[in-house]
């Protein structure tokens, strides 16, 4: 009975990881074992920064909120919890826009906040 060799497969299994490690400097697209190491790392830190990317951003939309806040005289702790004692629920992300782009309307909201904290 003749030898079976995974010749094919393997072929396969090894153009699919370098394809992957195109554009990597280097070895690190040519070679193998380096390719591979290369990919195994470079999906561990995509996969934690997929995670950090929404810490990040969420640290982004406060900073804006405090600052769009502290410029018309609250802090953003006492504006968030007037914005719930006054039942309003606006997600972050969307609080900040408002900030930068519709002044007048976060003017609105921070007097809302005043008035329901009072």
């Amino acid at each position: 009975m003749p030898r079976a060799s995974s010749a094919v497969a393997r072929h396969r299994a090894n153009k699919r990881i370098l394809k992957r490690a195109k554009g990597y400097r280097g070895g690190r697209s040519r070679l193998l074992r380096t390719a591979k190491e290369s990919l195994i790392r470079a999906e561990a830190y995509a996969r934690r920064d997929r995670r950090a990317k929404k810490r990040d951003f969420r640290r982004l939309w406060i900073t804006r909120i405090s600052a769009a806040c502290r410029a018309r005289g609250i802090t953003y702790s006492v504006f968030m919890n007037g914005l719930l004692k006054a039942g309003i629920s606006l997600d972050r992300k969307v609080l900040a826009a408002m900030a930068v782009e519709d002044p007048a309307a976060f003017d609105h909201l921070v007097e809302e906040a005043r008035g329901a904290r009072a």
